[in-house]
C-alpha cells in the first residue's frame, strides 16, 4: 500500500473507506515492516492497558487474554500478558483495575420490590439483556428473591440489524402480553431495543421501520395492560434518532441530549391522574413505580414521585414499565425520524393520556455536562432513583486533578515494563466522546508513560463512528499519530472496528478475528513508513 509517509494507519483507513468499509466493521489492519511483518504483535511478558469505560462489550476480548483454561477460540497457551482495565468489566475477570467500583448502589428499585415481597420479572432481547439486569439493579449481576429474567435471542443470521430492523421485538411482546394474562407478577419491566440499535446504522429506511415496530408492539401491549387493570409507565432511557443531523446536514447515528417522554396509561377503570412537570428526570421513575405500588419510596432515592392528583388505591395493581429503547422527544419535525415515522399508537396514548418530559443526558444522569446520554447510565438511573456520578465524570476529575498520573495501576504497569525491559500497549476506542470512553484517556496515558521514561508503548486502536461524523475514525488516528510524534512516544500498530472488538452475545468468531490481529497479526498490512 502507498501510504502517505509519517502517517500509514490513518491513510491506510482513509483507504479502507474507498474500498466500502465504514468504521464499525473495519476489517484488520496492522502496521508491518518492509517484509510485510507484523510490527507490534502482542507477545509475553507485555503489559496492556484496556481504557475502555463502560465496560459490558469490554468483557470476552480480556477474557481470551486472561482467562485460564480459555476454550471459545484457539488461543496461545504459553502467551502470558498483564492487564490493567480503566474500569471493573468482571468482578471475575483476573485483572488490575484502575478505577475500582464505587460503593455499592442499595434499595434500588427491583430491590425494594423484592424486600416486599412482590413478584417481578424483566423482558427483553439480548441485545438490551445486560440494561434491564446488571444496570437497572444499581450494578449487580444476581436477581433478587422474586425477579425473573427472560431474554429473548437476537436475530444472529444478519451482519447488521438494518438488514431486519424488526429485531425480536414481536417476540419480546409476546411475551409480556403472555407475562400480562398469568397475572403472576406484581411488576413487569420490558426493553424494546430497536430504535437505539437499528438507530445507529446510517439507514433511514431502516430506522423508520425500526420506530414502526415499537410502535405497533407498543400498542398491542399496552391494550392487554388496560384490559387487564394493569397501571402502565412508557419511558425511554435516552433519545437517539429524534435529531438525526449535525446542523451541517450530515446524519448523526449517535445518541442525542434530548429528553425522553414518559407516559402514564392508566388500566380502562381508572382516570384523573396528574403529574409534575418542569425539571423532572429519570431519576423520578423509581419512586413513580414505587408510589403506584403502594411501596415505600427509600430515603436512597433523592427522586420524587411525578404523580401529583388522582392517584388511585393502588393496593393489588400491577405495574408495566415499557422501556422504548433510544426513543427522544423532539418537538421539532426537522431531521426527526420519531416524527417522520408511522407512530399511531404512541401519538394516540400522548394525546389522551398525561404526559412529560424527562431529562436523560448530562449531568441528570451522572454524566458530564452537555453530553448526551446512553443506555447504561439511561437504565441505572431508571433503576436508582437517585444520580449516580459515572466513571466518566470520575476519571475526568482524575485527569485535571493529577490523580490519574498517581493511578498506582496504571504506575505498575508502566513501571513493571521499563524494569522488565517490555512495552505497554495501550488498547480502546478511538473516538472524542463515547460511552466507551475518550481519546483523552489515551493520551493522559501516554503522557504518564513518557514521565516515568518508558520508550516502548504501542496503540491498538479501536475504531466506531456512533455519535461520530462521517469518516471520524481516519481523523482520530491521523491526530494520534501526530501526538505520538510530537511526543516521541507510541506507534499506532493495528486498527479494527468495535463491531469485532466489542462484543457482548457471545459471537466469539468476532473476537478471534480481533484476537489474531493483536496476536498473530492477521489483517491487511500497512508498510511503516
Amino acid at each position: 500500500m502507498n501510504q502517505k509517509r509519517g502517517y500509514p494507519m490513518s491513510e491506510a483507513v482513509r483507504e479502507a473507506y474507498r474500498r466500502g468499509e465504514e468504521e464499525e466493521g473495519m476489517q484488520p489492519l496492522f502496521l508491518a515492516d518492509g517484509n510485510r511483518k507484523p510490527i507490534g504483535r502482542i507477545r509475553s511478558g507485555d503489559f496492556v492497558v484496556f481504557y475502555d469505560i463502560r465496560g459490558e462489550r469490554e468483557i470476552e476480548l480480556t477474557q481470551a487474554f486472561t482467562q485460564r483454561g480459555f476454550d471459545q477460540f484457539p488461543i496461545r497457551s504459553d502467551l502470558e500478558t498483564h492487564w490493567v482495565t480503566m474500569i471493573e468489566y468482571h468482578p471475575d475477570l483476573p485483572v488490575r483495575v484502575a478505577f475500582p467500583p464505587l460503593d455499592r448502589i442499595d434499595n434500588t428499585l427491583s430491590e425494594v420490590i423484592s424486600r416486599a415481597g412482590m413478584r417481578q420479572i424483566k423482558i427483553a432481547e439480548a441485545e438490551k439483556a445486560i440494561h434491564i439486569s446488571y444496570f437497572l439493579n444499581g450494578k449487580k449481576e444476581e436477581a433478587f428473591p422474586g425477579e425473573e429474567r427472560i431474554i429473548i435471542p437476537s436475530p444472529r443470521d444478519v451482519k447488521n440489524y438494518d438488514e431486519c430492523p424488526e429485531m425480536s421485538c414481536a417476540e419480546v411482546a409476546d411475551q409480556v402480553i403472555q407475562s400480562i394474562k398469568t397475572g403472576r407478577e406484581d411488576f413487569i419491566c420490558v426493553n424494546l431495543a430497536n430504535i437505539d440499535v437499528v438507530g445507529h446504522i446510517e439507514n433511514r429506511d431502516a430506522i423508520l421501520e425500526a420506530v414502526k415496530t415499537v410502535d405497533s408492539q407498543v400498542g398491542r401491549v399496552v391494550r392487554e395492560a388496560r384490559a387487564a387493570g394493569l397501571l402502565t409507565i412508557l419511558v425511554a432511557d435516552h433519545g437517539t434518532v429524534e435529531k438525526w443531523y449535525y446542523p451541517d446536514g450530515k446524519i448523526d447515528t449517535g445518541h442525542t441530549d434530548s429528553p425522553v417522554p414518559f407516559i402514564l396509561v392508566p388500566p380502562d377503570d381508572l382516570d384523573g391522574i396528574g403529574l409534575r412537570e418542569g425539571d423532572r428526570s429519570l431519576i423520578d421513575v423509581a419512586p413513580t413505580v414505587l408510589d403506584l405500588l403502594g411501596l415505600d419510596i427509600p430515603a436512597d432515592m433523592t427522586g420524587e414521585s411525578l404523580i401529583v392528583s388522582g392517584l388511585p388505591e393502588t393496593k393489588g395493581r400491577r405495574v408495566l414499565l415499557l422501556i422504548m429503547d433510544g426513543w427522544g422527544y423532539n418537538a421539532s419535525s426537522d431531521g426527526n425520524l420519531i416524527a417522520a415515522a408511522d407512530t399511531k399508537a404512541v401519538d394516540a396514548l400522548m394525546n389522551r393520556y398525561p404526559w412529560t418530559q424527562l431529562a436523560a443526558s448530562g449531568e441528570a444522569v451522572g454524566l458530564p455536562e452537555g453530553t448526551v446520554g446512553n443506555s447504561e447510565s439511561g437504565h441505572l438511573h431508571l433503576g436508582s432513583g437517585r444520580m449516580v456520578p459515572s466513571d466518566r465524570i470520575r476519571i475526568a476529575n482524575a485527569i485535571r486533578d493529577g490523580e490519574f498520573q498517581r493511578n498506582p495501576e496504571f504506575l505498575w504497569a508502566i513501571r513493571s515494563a521499563r524494569e522488565r525491559g517490555s512495552c505497554v500497549r495501550l488498547l480502546g476506542i478511538v473516538s472524542f466522546y463515547s460511552s466507551h470512553g475518550s481519546i483523552e484517556y489515551l493520551y493522559a496515558l501516554m503522557k504518564l508513560a513518557k514521565q516515568e521514561g518508558l520508550e516502548r508503548v504501542f496503540i491498538h486502536s479501536l475504531l466506531g463512528r456512533r455519535g461520530e461524523r462521517p469518516e471520524s475514525g481516519a481523523y482520530y488516528v491521523r491526530e494520534i499519530e501526530e501526538k505520538a510524534a510530537e511526543m516521541g512516544l507510541g506507534k499506532v500498530v493495528s486498527v479494527i472496528g468495535r463491531y469485532w472488538a466489542l462484543d457482548r452475545e457471545y459471537n466469539w468468531d468476532r473476537i478471534e478475528k480481533t484476537y489474531n490481529l493483536l496476536v498473530k497479526g492477521e489483517g491487511r498490512a500497512v508498510q511503516n513508513i
